[in-house]
């Protein structure tokens, strides 16, 4: 078994770890604490004898302070789940080697092709090596690529005792993807001060910043009858729905926004005659124009139900997580460091906020206060995901450098 963060990333896809919103369990799937169990046995190997796998499906572990110095603690965590959005099983990695431009066609499923146009983050990836899929499952690197990572960063500073670190938290978590990522982390046994979620995109990056999110379920009760006797009098709950879904504003959806730009997105529709069920997410970065957002909605919502006087509805707003800015901002040294580490690392720090959310976002507000690093995937929760073996390399060297970074200014 060889230990580079490719060789560990290459074993760590193949493991299927798919999370399902559908389950109640904790984790949603028992399949993720496949890859938790091998997690753990690589860190024992390494020599971190606290390693371990609760029965909520998380992966704890501790490397040792080396300083004499009082250093806060701080922790590396990632989550081993991937997405529910494509499929997980049977992934078949692809390496590209010395990659030299242009477009990459998978080799499973011709009509899948990462096209530079669409992925110009490729452009900054000549002479390196490329793992995609082979397009017809995810490849999950969001978010193997940030274990393989944190397992890598673990090795190299036991191996090489004269690097002086305080203590060192690891956190491995199942079901991020379905927003149960920290349900049940065991925070005092965690132990940390501090933390940062190796889960970003680009080389360089850093957030400190995430959307707010909610959710919202409006439930239609309609006016069932028979079809043959319905004039005057039945209220179709389904038209209803799709009346609500075709009054929503295109500029406030996900394929019309970027940047600091909020959106409301239907997710999905459950409904018969007598009664109907839509799904929405609402982002935004500030917890005022999510409050906005939700109001626009069920104003869409009065308006439609004005129609169809026998009917009812209900309007479920439901707290997801929030922008982990607020609380990031009361620790800059938590960013300052990050950014130092990166620049150390040999690239440019990039500060940035992240259209969508982490870990981080509901640790920071349980008291663990999180920031983003970057773990060097692209193209997320899609058969065209992929990573450069080099990026995984620097995001390893950033977590060193960081850990060196507290350990001095201590």
């Amino acid at each position: 078994m060889t230990d580079t963060v490719t060789d560990r990333f290459l074993r760590y896809v193949v493991i299927d770890t798919q999370s399902d919103p559908k389950s109640l369990a904790q984790p949603s799937t028992e399949k993720q604490k496949n890859l938790g169990r091998l997690l753990v046995e690589e860190l024992l190997a390494i020599g971190l004898s606290d390693a371990h796998l609760d029965e909520h499906g998380y992966v704890y572990a501790t490397v040792p302070s080396n300083t004499d110095k009082s250093v806060p603690v701080i922790c590396f965590c990632s989550h081993m789940d991937t997405a529910p959005d494509f499929t997980g099983t049977n992934v078949k990695p692809q390496m590209v080697r010395d990659y030299r431009g242009g477009d990459l066609q998978l080799s499973g499923d011709p009509q899948q092709i990462i096209r530079l146009k669409d992925h110009p983050a490729l452009a900054d990836q000549i002479g390196n090596d490329i793992v995609t899929s082979d397009g017809t499952t995810l490849l999950g690197a969001d978010d193997k690529a940030g274990l393989a990572e944190i397992m890598t960063a673990a090795k190299f500073l036991v191996d090489h005792p004269d690097i002086k670190h305080g203590t060192i938290k690891i956190l491995f978590t199942p079901d991020e993807e379905i927003g149960r990522g920290v349900n049940k982390v065991d925070l005092e046994k965690l132990g940390a001060q501090f933390a940062y979620t190796m889960d970003g995109e680009t080389a360089g990056h850093i957030e400190d910043e995430t959307f707010s999110a909610d959710g919202v379920e409006i439930t239609i009760q309609g006016v069932a009858i028979h079809p043959g006797f319905a004039k005057g009098r039945m209220e179709n709950a389904i038209k209803i729905a799709g009346a609500i879904i075709d009054r929503l504003p295109k500029d406030v959806a996900p394929e019309t926004t970027e940047g600091r730009q909020g959106f409301v997105h239907p997710t999905g529709v459950v409904g018969s005659m007598e009664k109907a069920t839509i799904g929405f997410i609402i982002r935004d970065f500030t917890d005022e124009a999510l409050t906005t957002k939700e109001e626009m909605l069920e104003a869409i919502v009065k308006e439609v139900m004005v129609g169809y006087p026998g009917s009812s509805y209900t309007f479920e707003v439901k707290h997801q997580y929030r922008n982990m800015k607020v609380v990031l901002d009361r620790h800059p040294e938590i960013v300052e460091n990050a950014v130092d580490a990166i620049r150390r690392a040999g690239m440019t720090p990039v500060r940035g906020s992240i259209r969508g959310g982490t870990d981080g976002s509901r640790l920071s507000f349980m008291g663990l206060p999180c920031a983003n690093i970057f773990a060097g995937g692209h193209a997320f929760h899609s058969p065209l995901e992929w990573v450069s073996r080099q990026d995984m390399e620097k995001a390893a060297k950033t977590i060193v450098e960081l850990a060196k970074v507290w350990e001095e200014r201590s």
